[in-house]
């Protein structure tokens, strides 16, 4: 059974290259274009982990990772935060499991994920 990896973000042609690079990579994946039902859909998909962009339109990932964080349910599940930006702290203070800069090269992400999954 492939681990399953929930992508967060709001742009339509990066989710379409990560979710194409993922299942390469034997990934299992759900797509999450919307931060206000990013709660909902982890709960629906029940993925292993989550790659979410810290800025997803009118979202916040940091406070969406928060917001996951809380839930009993969703605490434990590994989320890797992603930004253009260098808010590794930031990410990291709010939980996340790791934190990859863009643009990243796709072994990276792969290698990144892997490590949260094992």
């Amino acid at each position: 059974m492939p681990k399953k990896v929930m992508i967060v973000d709001d742009d339509d042609t990066m989710n379409s290259l990560l979710k194409l690079l993922l299942e390469m990579e034997g990934f299992a994946v759900a797509v999450e274009p919307d931060g206000g039902s990013v709660l909902q859909t982890a709960l629906r998909e029940k993925p292993d982990a989550v790659l979410m962009d810290v800025h997803i339109g009118s979202a916040d990932g940091l406070d969406l990772l928060r917001q996951i964080r809380q839930r009993p349910e969703l605490e434990a599940m590994p989320v890797v935060m992603s930004s253009g930006m260098d808010v590794e702290e930031q990410c990291q203070a709010a939980g996340a499991a790791a934190f990859i800069l863009k643009p990243y090269p796709p072994d990276q992400l792969a290698s990144v994920l892997r490590k949260v999954l094992s």
